[in-house]
């Protein structure tokens, strides 16, 4: 084919054509969405803005950015709020918020400094004194710290959520319990951390419009960290807000901390002002991380996922092994967690929680022994990592606690990464051995 001068007016013409439109995939997203290089003198990348505050073009520039990002005023269709100070945001921390909520299909994103800054605001913001908060057992320690330590100390309640019981006994009891007193929200994680459980957002859902009225609107909270966007996009199962903390998979080389929420423009405007005010903003460089990670997201979680389902098959038939619960092991699961798998997910994840034979000797024997595992207590890295959530990422929860929703002394969580997965199996084998 003879490109002419004529056929530069055609649709398909080589050279810098942007006349057509193309529905990209995340993978392809991620290293382009909303990011135009003519803007910053040609640069591939967004540069840094590694500064704290920023100059007005007029006062009443200044008045106006200032009504609009308090919500003093309503933003004026077609305007826009220039930046302001780096508490409130930056050009990194934006274009990051736009890739987030692109990569979980919604309509907006807000970054935070930590992920425990992101629930904390979260929970903070719907859980108001005199309310019940509904959740599931187990979560993450620092989330069950959160509820059950700090929360209480303003008069919010708790009700945890038996996964036995039905979508109505759940409602029945709940009103049992807690008669004529609100209900401010129902927050999960997908799975469970550590124990692999499933509940199903679609219950969630229904349980939480039970109990919604005209002016309390009952958000479904979810900590989607352990899975990401990509294999559970919960917003499409009836999730308000979800939340990560994106020092995990979204970050993914351990060198940064930070969280994120996504959702629609409503709840997202509500943290957002909470964020302005309890200031745990994610700042310049963390967001540069994590906008650099997120181009290589899609491949570094599929080849964990690779790994992990090869890691978990050879862990099932070590002698030492009482159990390994991993998303990828559905005949262990029973039919509701199945069915709740088969609807709500679309792959497996990286986490393995790993049951041994013996209790805290045995698993600090293993620990302690592991060459290629790092003994951390992070997950969804690059590198392989394994804890203890017993004794680390779970020591503040009640001891009687544990063993009822999973946290068993003889649990060993391991994180799997992007190593050679013999590299990986041949490592736990020869310290898992040390306890047969």
């Amino acid at each position: 084919m003879t490109i002419t001068k004529a056929g530069l007016n055609k649709p398909f013409a080589l050279g810098r054509n942007h006349n057509y439109h193309m529905n990209k995939k995340p993978s392809t997203e991620m290293l382009g969405h909303g990011y135009n290089p003519a803007h910053y003198h040609g640069s591939m990348k967004q540069p840094i803005f590694q500064t704290s505050t920023y100059e007005f073009p007029s006062a009443q520039a200044g008045k106006d950015y200032f009504a609009w990002v308090t919500g003093k005023e309503e933003l004026p269709e077609g305007a826009t709020i220039g930046n302001i100070y780096s508490r409130l945001g930056s050009p990194n921390t934006q274009l990051l918020e736009q890739r987030l909520a692109l990569l979980d299909q919604c309509d907006q994103a807000v970054v935070f400094a930590s992920g425990m800054a992101a629930i904390s605001a979260a929970l903070f913001e719907v859980a108001k004194p005199g309310t019940v908060l509904l959740h599931t057992n187990p979560v993450y320690g620092g989330t069950h710290s959160f509820i059950h330590h700090y929360l209480a100390q303003y008069n919010v309640h708790s009700y945890a959520i038996d996964r036995n019981m039905d979508t109505n006994e759940v409602i029945a009891d709940v009103h049992s319990k807690h008669p004529n007193v609100p209900i401010c929200g129902f927050f999960t994680e997908t799975p469970a951390n550590p124990s692999m459980d499933l509940y199903s957002i679609l219950d969630a859902r229904t349980i939480a419009d039970a109990f919604t009225g005209e002016e309390r609107p009952v958000p479904v909270i979810v900590d989607n960290t352990y899975m990401g966007p990509l294999m559970s996009a919960q917003h499409g199962n009836g999730a308000d807000i979800v939340l990560y903390s994106a020092t995990k998979n979204l970050g993914g080389h351990s060198d940064v901390i930070a969280g994120a929420a996504t959702g629609n423009s409503y709840w997202m405007g509500r943290l957002r002002m909470a964020r302005t005010f309890m200031g745990g903003i994610l700042g310049p460089m963390d967001s540069w991380l994590l906008l650099r990670s997120l181009e290589t997201y899609e491949l570094r979680t599929k080849a964990q996922e690779k790994n992990t389902h090869k890691v978990a098959k050879a862990l099932s038939n070590h002698p030492a092994v009482e159990a390994v619960k991993y998303l990828g092991n559905i005949e262990q699961w029973g039919p509701k967690m199945l069915e709740t798998f088969t609807s709500e997910y679309t792959g497996t994840g990286s986490m393995i929680a790993l049951y041994i034979n013996g209790g805290e000797k045995e698993c600090f024997n293993v620990l302690d022994h592991l060459q290629v595992f790092k003994l951390g207590v992070s997950l969804g890295s690059t590198e392989s990592l394994a804890e203890h959530p017993h004794s680390m990422t779970h020591a503040k929860v009640d001891d009687e606690l544990k063993p009822k929703i999973g946290i068993s002394e003889n649990l060993i969580r391991l994180s799997i990464g992007v190593e050679d997965y013999e590299d990986l199996i041949q490592d736990l084998n020869a310290a898992l051995n040390r306890i047969i």
